[in-house]
């Protein structure tokens, strides 16, 4: 391509930049949509990371390089971000309820309209994924294989779930202090591990250890942490107590489920993920003013802009991107870092290198889906992060900022 070229893709690229910046609300808290694309993104680095299919002649298994490699387990600390997601989500609920309520909006009006946003787009993947297991077995794929794909594939409805529950409990939950579900998390920990619980207590975490962080979006909300100390506070105070779990009371140092490890972090939730979470929501709250000086920067929001108005989509099929990929290199054999074990550096190595092929299957994706999201590309359907330059009344421009 020549210098002419690639300057007009950049002349190109700026000017939507700058029409996405036009369009943005003015009174808009980029920072919030910085942090949820942050989550999103960190959430499917963290699972085309330390997800590995594996290729046993016929048979395809998961595997992870935490467990061959347990000193890495710092890398998921740093991809485990759905606290930061449930921080986020706390509070652009509790802020779109109160706008609501202020409008005479009813409460079943509100949560549909929510709601329709997160599940529209689970019926693609849901038919998408019914149809591809039926076609598989009647092909003669081995079920364990079958069986693998679909876990993969549907593993990300769980948050779903879990997040439309509390969405559904925002008005119980608008002024609940998050120490309350804390406590929760702690008391069933100590039930299960302290004293020999049933296993099956764990599961109660699965609402109120993700209460903790949807609790303290609400608390943003109300302005209790606007103060840079609550930052501090929540950032100190949560790696400290991560830390004494990790070292002294035998939690597992990875923040993720590590297939072949006998206790998971995340499934169910314990108390450690959820005292991280609570450091990872600290320093989410100590960036929020940087995050919305480098939001002013075109390239930067537009960037987050498409992020957020696809964040489902990229969410859901994320996963069928990474299988796309590994499946499709079976046709070429046994292929390092997609089909191998992932038992050393030099699958790592070589790993990184495919992250960008499965950015590329991920968009071929969101090319096909999107419109599940958007409404089906309806007319009247308005982006929730930009929208065309019209009056608006401030009632309205004050909901468009979080919601």
């Amino acid at each position: 391509m020549t210098d002419l070229g690639v300057r007009a893709i950049r002349q190109g690229v700026r000017r939507e930049a700058d029409r996405v910046g036009a369009a943005t609300p003015p009174d808009r808290d980029r920072a919030v949509d910085a942090l949820r694309a942050a989550a999103v993104v960190g959430v499917v680095l963290g699972h085309w990371l330390v997800t590995a299919l594996v290729s046993d002649g016929r048979a395809l298994r998961t595997a992870s390089p935490l467990h061959h490699m347990p000193w890495l387990a710092p890398v998921s600390w740093m991809f485990q971000t759905l606290a930061v997601f449930f921080l986020v989500g706390g509070h652009v609920a509790t802020r779109s309820h109160a706008s609501a309520r202020a409008r005479g909006v009813p409460y079943h009006q509100w949560l549909t309209a929510r709601l329709s946003r997160l599940f529209k787009p689970v019926a693609a993947v849901l038919t998408l994924w019914t149809v591809a297991a039926l076609a598989l077995l009647l092909s003669g794929a081995e079920f364990g294989t079958v069986r693998t794909l679909v876990k993969l594939a549907l593993s990300p409805l769980w948050f779903l779930v879990v997040f439309a529950g509390l969405t559904a409990a925002t008005p119980l939950l608008t002024r609940l202090n998050p120490l309350w579900p804390l406590a929760v998390v702690l008391h069933v920990d100590l039930l299960r591990f302290g004293l020999g619980g049933p296993s099956w207590l764990g599961w109660v975490n699965v609402a109120a250890g993700w209460m903790v962080p949807y609790t303290l979006g609400a608390a943003w909300t109300r302005g209790e942490l606007e103060r840079r100390r609550a930052g501090w506070v929540l950032l100190g105070a949560g790696a400290a107590a991560t830390a004494v779990l990790v070292a002294w009371a035998g939690y597992p140092a990875s923040m993720v489920g590590v297939p072949g490890e006998g206790l998971s972090n995340l499934d169910p939730p314990t108390l450690a993920v959820v005292t991280f979470g609570l450091a990872q929501c600290g320093l989410a709250l100590l960036l929020r003013e940087r995050l919305r000086h480098a939001m002013r920067r075109p390239l930067a929001w537009a960037a987050v802009a498409l992020v957020n108005l696809s964040a489902m989509t990229v969410f859901l099929w994320h996963q069928t991107a990474l299988m796309a990929t590994t499946a499709t290199g079976l046709l070429m054999g046994r292929l390092p870092g997609l089909h191998t074990p992932p038992d050393g550096l030099g699958w790592v190595g070589v790993r990184l290198l495919w992250l960008p092929v499965f950015a590329l299957a991920l968009a071929v994706c969101w090319a096909a889906f999107r419109s599940f999201e958007r409404g089906g590309g309806g007319r009247g359907r308005r982006s929730r992060v930009v929208r065309a330059h019209r009056p608006a009344d401030r009632g309205t421009a004050a909901e468009a900022r979080h919601v």
